[in-house]
């Protein structure tokens, strides 16, 4: 087969790397990639945004899969464009992927289906945004009602940072139009934790659990990010709240799509919190989670190519996963200012090195290769994960690893899965 992974992320080199080792796989494209997808399949200089040239060029070579990995296409329905041209995409169409690019339909769809959320309220008015903040209990949770690199959510401790907020992203545009609308919910404590399923329609296939680090500084401080480290499995999740996230969320959530007239198929990756009364949903996404893919698929022993297909062809229901029983653990090294303004073009060094180690994977994010050298091309430019008996042995092998890479100005988070190791035991309140 010859498959197209769209993206150039630390997901899409993931995924490509993954479904290189497919026996199917004839030939590996990514668009537009980055200098570590180069070096498991061919990079073709085509936008994620493009999505006629990305069309074109999947006819023109006869392409057999493409697998969607960023939220933006999906959100502008390149599957469905896929679709039309008798194309096979891997990934939910327009109407499903709404489920993520509003924040508002997915409250609502909540809402209806009584799926344990926090309490919430949307607003179109900054002024009437101001007015409610004013009077009620804070911190709460303020998010941009549409898609904005998971940089879209500001939990708000007091009014003024409220109002301030609420200017940004309503009146100054912040975030484009994806801040018009927002989102002013109840905070919820408690600890976080990512579930990936493979949905075919009706029909669902859990991955392993595994856990994100948002915040950009150690001790979870400082702005929200697209993630800055993960680890896998995650230590706050066991039989009870899954069976709970089953009954209590994934089947009606289905079933609030189906009433729709929605059909899902692709990667559903509902972001939990896991709180004193069980998980609640903080968030739908409709794609793999980054960095939790680069997590999740080196502990995945199965073949990753006939799980999408048959997630495309509606028979997920007749597969299983085969799991390393090892941990991953997984640490974003990201550009200087990141997830503010940055530079790009810092060479880096040490690579090779950190490869050599053993159960060590580096996947590619904002990188590229110039002029024979690999360089940084965006904010967030690696992830480095590790495979160990235990979160503590993966943790320091990640660390290891991460030790011997350099680039100017770098930064990273020093307490990746350190919780984990910490605690060694679940952290249910």
């Amino acid at each position: 087969m010859k498959i197209l992974v769209i993206g150039s992320g630390g997901r899409e080199h993931a995924l490509a790397w993954k479904l290189r080792q497919s026996p199917d796989a004839e030939r590996i494209f990514c668009a537009p990639g980055n200098a570590g997808t180069a070096e498991v399949g061919e990079n073709v200089a085509i936008s994620v945004s493009d999505l006629e040239a990305l069309i074109r060029f999947a006819k023109e070579n006869r392409i057999d899969l493409a697998v969607v990995g960023p939220d933006d296409p999906l959100a502008a329905g390149i599957v469905d464009l896929f679709m039309a041209e008798k194309l096979r995409a891997f990934g939910p169409t327009k109407s499903a992927a709404h489920i993520e690019a509003s924040k508002i339909f997915a409250k609502e769809l909540m809402r209806a289906q009584k799926i344990p959320t926090a309490e919430a309220r949307t607003f179109s008015d900054s002024r009437e945004a101001i007015r409610y903040c004013e009077r009620v209990k804070l911190p709460v949770v303020i998010k941009a009602d549409g898609l904005a690199l998971g940089k879209g959510v500001m939990i708000i401790a007091d009014a003024a940072a409220a109002r301030s907020t609420i200017d940004e992203m309503m009146n100054q545009g912040r975030f484009g139009s994806a801040g018009r609308r927002i989102v002013i919910e109840e905070f919820l404590r408690g600890t976080e934790c990512s579930l990936h399923a493979l949905v075919d329609g009706e029909n669902y296939l859990l991955l392993q659990s595994a856990r994100d680090h948002k915040r950009a500084l150690d001790g979870d401080h400082g702005p929200n990010t697209g993630g800055m480290g993960a680890f896998s499995p995650a230590n706050n999740w066991n039989n009870k709240l899954q069976s709970q996230f089953e009954t209590e969320i994934m089947q009606p959530l289905l079933r609030g799509l189906f009433q729709e007239g929605i059909k899902f198929r692709g990667l559903l990756y509902p972001g939990l919190i896991i709180t004193s009364e069980g998980p609640r949903v903080l968030e739908f996404n409709c794609r793999f989670g980054d960095p939790e893919t680069q997590a999740l698929l080196p502990r995945m022993k199965s073949d990753l190519l006939p799980l999408l297909e048959a997630t495309i062809d509606g028979t997920i229901d007749k597969c299983a996963i085969e799991w390393d029983t090892r941990a991953a653990v997984t640490v974003v090294l990201a550009s200087a200012g990141y997830p503010g303004k940055y530079e790009t073009g810092k060479s880096i060094s040490g690579l090779d090195d950190a490869a050599k180690l053993e159960d060590v994977r580096i996947f590619h994010a904002g990188t590229k290769r110039d002029a024979g050298e690999i360089k940084t091309a965006g904010g967030r430019v690696l992830a480095v994960t590790a495979l160990g008996s235990t979160i503590e042995a993966a943790r320091a092998r990640a660390y290891e690893a991460v030790s011997l890479i350099r680039f100017e100005n770098y930064h990273y988070r020093r307490d990746i899965a350190l919780s984990a190791v910490a605690a060694n035991i679940d952290e249910l309140p």
